[in-house]
């Protein structure tokens, strides 16, 4: 290929590329969970809900609140967005939280309490036959529920279970990240859920928050207004607001 034809072809990657960034939040989405952290490392994060008004300008209307993520900080997932050239990205067992923008899925209850949410987001109650896939071997269940039709009772079933008397894990919300054809070994069971010893723990990669909090955001979405999570670090925020029209 001639010189001038590798430069245009070149330019025209650059060019596309930039056109997929900008997709990152969707045109139709009016409502935002925001999680803000100081650094990639930083297990701790800022959490506030944002909406656009009649004049179509992001308000926040939540928060902000005191959150924690995985306990080694952040690392690029899969969702929205598109990741930074040759990015480190989400893998099994990293004790990372993934960053990016990320749709939001059902809820997962064993909570006694009712959780307060619009009927159009899916609301499981989750049982002892209730799994989340997490096991690389298995690459068709990977990252997926599935509900057996007996409770769970093999070594296996029991390691791949959802937590049953587990207080942090009664409530969860899905973040959408890898759940799209998922890839194995790139991540799964990514949760919004309730912190534990108030704050004083982090994550093994979810969001965890205060369970008043938690409730608070969950009775808040709205399905018409097509919600994302929008998770980085504060200089990447910064650095992508415009090219992926962040509130």
């Amino acid at each position: 290929m001639p010189a001038d034809m590798k430069g245009f072809a070149h330019i025209l990657v650059l060019i596309l590329l930039s056109c997929v960034a900008m997709a990152a939040v969707p045109t139709n989405c009016t409502q935002a969970i925001i999680g803000i952290a100081n650094d990639w490392d930083d297990s701790h994060v800022t959490l506030s809900v944002v909406e656009k008004n009649a004049k179509g300008q992001w308000v926040r209307v939540l928060g902000p609140y005191k959150g924690r993520l995985g306990r080694a900080g952040l690392v690029w997932g899969l969702g929205l967005h598109s990741n930074p050239w040759r990015a480190t990205v989400k893998k099994e067992g990293d004790w990372r939280s993934p960053a990016g923008v990320f749709d939001l899925g059902g809820l997962w209850v064993t909570n006694k309490k009712p959780v307060q949410h619009d009927a159009r987001i899916p609301y499981v109650n989750v049982g002892p036959a209730d799994l989340w896939v997490s096991d690389p071997a298995y690459p068709e269940l990977y990252n997926r529920h599935i509900r057996l039709n007996h409770p769970a009772h093999t070594a296996w079933e029991k390691k791949e279970q959802m937590r049953q008397n587990d207080h942090a894990h009664s409530i969860k919300l899905l973040i959408c990240h890898n759940t799209d054809e998922p890839k194995v070994n790139a991540g799964s069971s990514i949760f919004f859920h309730i912190w534990r010893r108030d704050g004083g723990s982090p994550t093994a990669g979810c969001t965890a928050m205060d369970e008043k909090h938690l409730r608070t955001i969950i009775a808040r979405l709205n399905p018409s207004r097509h919600p994302v999570y929008i998770l980085l670090p504060r200089q990447e925020y910064a650095k992508r607001r415009s090219s992926w029209r962040l509130p």
